[in-house]
């Protein structure tokens, strides 16, 4: 029940991101934009290390782990969310977030493939759902 909250609360929460984005991209490049909400994630974020006591848990993670939160963070966060902000910047935001809610497709392929995870009748159905949802939509 604690999982599912909480994705309810991310969802939520992305949900209504994009209306605050598309308003504060009004002046500002997508890169402006992207580099100051990072900078403001990261602030935050780096308090809220320091006051937990979690951050120094930062040097116990393995080189490895770097190495893939690294590639996952230049995925999301710099080049997928430069594309999403410049598609935010120049687009609906009712079209754009459709598009981009395609993205666990991505994943579940991705999944099945490579971390030999398996595909059952409800993912096979929910995709495509998604699929004819986005292709009504678009």
């Amino acid at each position: 029940m604690f999982v599912f909250l909480l994705s309810i609360f991310g969802m939520i929460c992305w949900g209504l991101a994009p209306i605050f984005g598309k308003i504060g991209l009004g002046n500002a490049t997508p890169l402006a934009g992207l580099a100051l909400r990072t900078y403001i994630s990261t602030a935050i974020l780096t308090v809220w290390l320091i006051f937990s006591g979690t951050f120094p848990q930062i040097k116990q993670i393995p080189i490895k782990s770097w190495l893939f939160i690294g590639i996952e963070g230049i995925l999301a966060t710099l080049v997928g969310d430069l594309a999403y902000y410049a598609a935010l910047k120049y687009g609906k935001v009712s079209f754009v977030t459709l598009v981009m809610s395609c993205s666990p497709l991505v994943s579940v392929t991705a999944a099945i493939l490579f971390l030999n995870e398996e595909i059952t009748a409800v993912k096979l159905a929910g995709g495509v759902l998604i699929l004819i949802g986005i292709y009504l939509i678009v």
